[in-house]
């Protein structure tokens, strides 16, 4: 399907030959960004790793200084004090109940935190939640007994990160309504999680590339050298 008239225009004002500083290439997402909604900016990196082995798996969290741009709609799984606990801490939906209303289709939800005594219960739904993206889990940080500390952090942008089996890695820095500086202040906050994420078995190059985009945007190519 040929591109359409606004993104090839959009398009044209990108040198693919050329890497963008950073600042400059969130700069030009913006400036190339056409539809008439709030786009999502997203980062696209190439890593140099194997997922195929256990120990190239790249992965982590981080929490972006000035968010995602979006509500994200939190559910904790927690029993007991754990309840109020986490209603207090500002989570949208809490109690073991939500189980069962998972099983039965609910899904109303951008992540899940549950608590490790919980945890019996909550892998019932392996099945459901994995697919999404949305199984607890201790090295995200999602099945904790500090759910006061795992709602704040999600509802201040921390976000998860997890390299694909083709060794590339996709995530959310933003919206086009953003200012330069925030996105900037995000792309790195995000670039530098993955860096501290490099496995010790990945040789070679590590970050082969970066790409930054918006929603229905071009792709900008940023010079990844600040990085290494």
């Amino acid at each position: 399907m040929p591109a359409g008239k606004n993104f090839r225009t959009a398009a044209a004002r990108v040198n693919r030959t050329q890497r963008y500083q950073p600042q400059a290439a969130v700069e030009l997402v913006k400036q190339t960004a056409f539809a008439k909604f709030d786009e999502t900016v997203d980062i696209a990196m190439n890593l140099g790793v194997d997922p195929r082995h256990a120990d190239q798996i790249v992965r982590g969290t981080v929490v972006l200084p000035h968010g995602i741009g979006k509500k994200v709609r939190v559910l904790v799984i927690a029993q007991g004090e754990k309840v109020k606990e986490a209603e207090t801490a500002g989570a949208d939906f809490v109690g073991v109940e939500f189980v069962q209303k998972i099983k039965d289709g609910w899904m109303d939800v951008d992540v899940i935190v549950a608590t490790p005594d919980v945890m019996g219960q909550v892998g019932q739904l392996g099945r459901v939640l994995g697919p999404r993206g949305l199984m607890p889990n201790p090295k995200s940080g999602t099945v904790t007994m500090d759910v006061t500390r795992a709602v704040r952090e999600i509802k201040a942008g921390k976000i998860e990160f997890r390299v694909d089996k083709t060794g590339n890695l996709h995530g959310p820095i933003g919206k086009i309504s953003f200012s330069a500086g925030q996105l900037h202040d995000n792309l790195n906050a995000f670039v530098e999680a993955v860096m501290r994420a490099k496995p010790s078995a990945a040789k070679g190059t590590y970050l082969r590339s970066l790409t930054v985009s918006s929603t229905m945007g071009p792709g900008v190519p940023v010079d990844t050298a600040g990085y290494k």
